[in-house]
């Protein structure tokens, strides 16, 4: 993996870039979606990476016409499925070198359509958390990715013009979200 020159600043995805959390929500969503009967095939899954939990849920009830009577409690049961396995979640080990090796020479952040308090214990767990100058979750934008604007807010925070950023990435959202920012996209999945 190789940053273009010129870059002033990285942003990282988190959820299948930073950290290898896949294989672990994808069991969590198994896990809530079950009792109402929707269905989430492990392609389609990988396909909406990126998208927030709620969202997620909404497009597959519309899609499979399944009333889900409590959005909320459907989404938190989902979240604490997958804290509760959070320890089984480790780096994705070429992203993790590339921010240990950036940190304190480059503005790092983490850029994600995760929920703050899960995207946080994940770093956290990592011990990563105090690496990066800004985190910027589903809570932070109106929209979420593919539109960009979890990275422009990222860049806000970090005072680095969006050109000048290089975004990592594991899904086609997230690097059509950094296209559409106007940064640099890196595609990890060759890297894992």
């Amino acid at each position: 993996m190789k940053i273009p020159d010129g870059t002033q600043a990285l942003i990282f995805d988190c959820d299948g870039t930073l950290a290898d959390t896949m294989p672990v929500h994808y069991l969590a969503w198994q896990a809530a979606l079950q009792p109402l009967g929707l269905q989430f095939p492990e392609d389609r899954f990988y396909a909406l990476g990126g998208m927030p939990t709620a969202k997620i849920i909404q497009i597959l009830a519309e899609e499979q016409q399944v009333v889900v009577p409590d959005l909320e409690k459907t989404t938190l049961a989902k979240e604490e499925g997958f804290l509760r396995q959070l320890h089984r979640v480790r780096p994705v080990e070429a992203v993790y070198q590339m921010a240990k090796a950036y940190r304190g020479k480059l503005p790092l952040a983490v850029a994600s359509g995760g929920y703050r308090v899960v995207i946080r214990q994940i770093l956290e767990h990592l011990q990563v958390l105090h690496w990066f100058d800004a985190v910027v979750t589903a809570e932070d934008t109106p929209r979420h990715k593919p539109e960009p604007d979890v990275f422009l807010e990222a860049a806000r925070r970090l005072a680095v013009p969006a050109e000048r950023c290089a975004v990592f990435e594991d899904t086609d959202i997230g690097l059509e979200a950094a296209r559409r920012a106007g940064m640099h996209g890196i595609d990890i999945r060759p890297f894992r």
